[in-house]
């Protein structure tokens, strides 16, 4: 029988944070619907919200249930998550938050297609959209179980209901809703969890956690040690390609505070994984056959992914337990949300813009994000409510990530010159192979290579091929850039064959509009400070390649643009007074005539600059 009081604070709840979202997307400057404004809440997060906003990145549904599983099923050690989330936002921030955010791009996707061309940004969108799709259907599943279990709520309805109101909120409100309810979410989880716990730890039922038989600490055996090695460094690395990271990172006011944000959540990410982790101990530590729990014992894989919500129903107060549901559906929310908006702005921008409709208007893009927002919406609901391995889903996904979006993000952002279309294609190919040719047990996917150490009855491989997939991958990219570079320029291979026109068969319009010459004169100006501003607050305006916008002339607001216009005025009428001493020089005794024919003969854009 369902439970009116649960459902009742369920209905208060989702009512609060529909409320704090619809008030969040209010913020939105009136009229202004760009593409930064509403993916990236116009760069304006403050300190306070985006800690919160960035410590949500990870720490959700998924997080907090998985937790408590893995210390019940495997022990501490065996519970990386929160270590291996932690350690990826501290290196996002030390190698990739502030060159990212210098560079003014919109979504994790942009530096890909800058390199490597529309289409091919296209392909690496794939696995970033089953990723973020994926991981939310995951989350709503858990969720509608988590209801069914503590309320008797029917799961479907939960689902529908939750995937409803996340949408909503996002789609009115954009990343302003998404970051603010996020600050709610995070409290509810905290205190929700936290008032938990002692009522569960005091349960008659529930032994010391220091007792001999209740190990919940777990060890590592020697033959798992590379597995366990491997899965840690996809948790690290492979949790640093996600567009709900780099959504936060280049919202942020500046690239000192992107940097800056990425080390707290680290830190809160840590934080916030103690209330699962004890909480999977209680669990540890109860012999649940003496509970008023009626289902089969020891506890089956069904059961042992629903430790948290049979931990808060059969240990805890109803009282007590409906603040814990709360935290739940806090925690599932707060991942859905930013997955949906995540999804559909790589989809707006970097397929539908800059593949298909590369002269659409902002507005068009941000209608496309809309109905973006409704779909990925729908398509994660009905995988929650279908899909019965969505976590098997998600796995395989984030694998990929790790594998084919790591390495290609990683050269892109540090070692630009040295990868190319080629290399991008092959390293894809070649990391997508290798991966499914590891198999997946969850998803059913049979193992077509039984590498060292392959464990038949578990159907797993202990040996580290995801991160023998990410190396082979890096070299791939590396070795196939420089080999086409150099077949092409040594003239072995004809400009004809450069199919995707990145080496040698470049169209004249992008050889135009190519590099800034360093000792040009005029171009020297245009290299000013203000050069780096964006929009119409620029002279130079936005630097075009391949045929469109590149957005890697962002402003990261770390210079003021009158400051800017300053030291640019400054340096164009240096520039000025070089070529007037130098012209009055070459005159000899005619100084005074071209000093006065100077500025007629000078190049418009130098005029311009001094004007300016």
């Amino acid at each position: 029988m369902i439970n009116i009081a649960g459902v009742v604070s369920i209905v208060l709840f989702y009512v609060l944070i529909l409320v704090v979202g619809i008030w969040a997307g209010r913020k939105k400057q009136a009229g202004n619907d760009s593409e930064e404004e509403v993916m990236l809440a116009g760069r304006s997060i403050g300190l306070f919200v985006g800690i919160f906003t960035m410590t949500a990145t990870w720490v959700g549904g998924g997080y907090i249930n998985g937790t408590a599983e893995a210390i019940y099923t495997s022990g501490l050690v065996w519970c990386q998550a929160p270590f291996g989330y932690a350690l990826s936002l501290v290196f996002g921030g030390i190698f990739f938050a502030n060159p990212m955010r210098k560079q003014g791009y919109i979504t994790m996707l942009d530096p890909l297609q800058d390199s490597f061309g529309e289409r091919m940004g296209g392909l690496l969108f794939l696995p970033a959209l089953c990723g973020e799709v994926f991981w939310a259907a995951g989350i709503l599943a858990a969720l509608g179980a988590t209801l069914s279990v503590i309320i008797d709520m029917d799961h479907r309805t939960s689902v529908i209901l939750s995937s409803c109101i996340a949408i909503f909120y996002t789609l009115f409100g954009g990343l302003y809703a998404v970051a603010y309810t996020d600050v709610i979410q995070l409290f509810c989880i905290f205190i929700g969890l936290w008032m938990c716990i002692p009522f569960a730890w005091s349960n008659d039922h529930v032994r010391s956690l220091s007792d001999m038989d209740v190990d919940w600490i777990g060890h590592v055996e020697p033959k798992q040690r590379w597995f366990y090695i491997d899965y840690g460094l996809l948790l690290v690395f492979g949790g640093i390609p996600w567009q709900v990271y780099f959504q936060r990172v280049l919202s942020s006011k500046t690239a000192g505070r992107a940097q800056l944000l990425s080390y707290v959540a680290a830190a809160g990410c840590i934080l916030m994984a103690i209330p699962p982790v004890l909480i999977g101990a209680i669990a540890k530590a109860t012999p649940w056959n003496e509970t008023d729990y009626k289902g089969p014992y020891p506890l089956t894989v069904d059961e042992t992914s629903m430790i948290l919500p049979m931990v808060l129903q059969y240990l805890t107060p109803d009282f007590v337990s409906f603040f814990g549901l709360g935290a739940v559906s806090a925690a599932v929310m707060s991942s859905a949300d930013s997955s949906v908006l995540s999804a559909a702005s790589m989809f707006a921008r970097n397929v539908y813009k800059l593949i298909f409709r590369q002269k659409a208007s902002e507005m068009e893009i941000i209608w496309v994000m809309r109905v973006a927002i409704i779909v990925v919406g729908i398509l994660a609901t009905i995988m929650a409510l279908t899909i019965p391995s969505i976590y098997g889903l998600w796995s395989m996904c984030s694998d990929l990530v790790y594998v084919i979006l790591f390495p290609q993000l990683l050269m892109v952002v540090h070692f630009k010159k040295h990868c190319n279309t080629y290399g991008s294609l092959a390293a894809y190919i070649i990391a997508l192979v290798i991966r499914l040719s590891g198999g997946e047990a969850l998803l059913g996917l049979p193992a077509l290579i039984h590498y060292p150490g392959y464990d038949v009855e578990t159907q797993t491989q202990l040996f580290p091929f995801r991160t023998m997939a990410m190396i082979i991958s890096l070299v791939t990219l590396v070795f196939v850039s420089w080999w086409s570079k150099m077949m092409f320029e040594s003239g072995k291979l004809p400009p004809s064959y450069d199919y995707f026109r990145c080496v040698v068969n470049i169209p004249e319009d992008v050889q135009r509009v190519g590099e800034p010459s360093e000792s040009g004169e005029q171009l020297s100006v245009m290299a000013g400070p203000l050069a780096r501003s964006y929009g119409a607050a620029t002279m130079a305006g936005k630097d075009e390649r391949n045929g469109r916008i590149n957005p890697a002339l962002e402003s990261d607001d770390d210079l003021p643009v009158a400051e800017a216009r300053r030291m640019n005025e400054q340096t164009a009428q240096a520039q000025v007074q070089k070529m007037l001493s130098s012209a009055t020089g070459k005159a000899g005794g005619g100084g005074g005539q071209m000093g006065q024919g100077s500025m007629a003969t000078m190049p418009a854009a130098v005029q311009d600059n001094t004007a300016f």
